[in-house]
């Protein structure tokens, strides 16, 4: 019931939610320009083999749908499509980050990630309409990543990040799972990962705002045996996130 109600509250108030993350990001940002000239933040930081921090995340995704050959037999031809809406959701985690090289880190990023998607039936009847099928689930996420960062320019470098990401339900709220009528999602995943960041330097320690984007590899699909499953062939995540890094 906490997790529920925390989640509610973050809907209700995501969009301030945002802006404040947003505004701290740019704020961090122009500081770091304002004081990469007068002097080297932390310029030992780098030396360290093994750092710690934890991170923040923002993210929007969807299911990719792909059609099964039922859905275009006659059992279905009152069904006009399946399409699946971007849903926003957060994550929280720690990272583990050890240097393996001048310009390579290896990076785990254990991570709490709070999912939301929907599928909405769509038909050919006006009598009939959209029906909605949301899935709700807390996932337990391990990233491993591989991370190449750029020459530092006094207090900022860029840097690019990708890999891994095996995944695992924790808790979840399914709209009907516990029913054979309704649509079921499977309670793992693997995705492929990649994107782009900045480290941002400060004396005490290291802002990274990060963008990634992942690809889920394994078909999310359970069910295939009621009106729901049939007429689905596959069900693969998309998900883009904003990264909030603090180490």
């Amino acid at each position: 019931m906490p997790v529920i109600n925390f989640r509610n509250k973050l809907h209700l108030y995501r969009c301030k939610v945002v802006a404040t993350l947003l505004l701290v990001s740019f704020a961090f940002v122009a500081e770091a320009q304002r004081t990469r000239w007068v002097r080297k933040n932390n310029p030992n930081y780098d030396d360290k083999k093994l750092t710690y921090g934890f991170l923040i995340g923002l993210h929007t995704n969807e299911y990719r749908v792909k059609y099964s050959d039922q859905f275009v037999t006659q059992d279905f031809d009152t069904v006009h499509s399946v399409t699946s809406d971007w849903k926003k959701g957060f994550a929280l985690g720690f990272i583990v980050n050890y240097k393996i090289a001048d310009f390579f880190d290896i990076r785990l990023t254990p991570t709490v990630a709070f999912l939301e998607y929907e599928l909405r039936y769509m038909y050919t009847v006006n009598s009939l309409p959209t029906d909605v099928q949301p899935v709700e689930t807390t996932m337990v996420e391990f990233p491993v990543l591989l991370k190449y960062k750029s020459e530092r320019r006094d207090n900022i470098r860029m840097y690019m990040i990708g890999g891994i990401k095996p995944s695992i339900e924790a808790s979840g709220k399914k709209s009907v799972e516990n029913s054979s009528s309704g649509i079921k999602v499977k309670g793992g995943n693997i995705s492929l990962e990649a994107g782009f960041g900045f480290d941002l330097y400060y004396p005490l320690f290291k802002f990274s705002p990060e963008i990634r984007f992942s690809r889920g590899l394994v078909n999310m699909l359970e069910n295939t045996t009621n009106k729901y499953g049939q007429p689905l062939q596959s069900l693969t995540t998309n998900t883009i996130t904003i990264y909030l890094l603090f180490q």
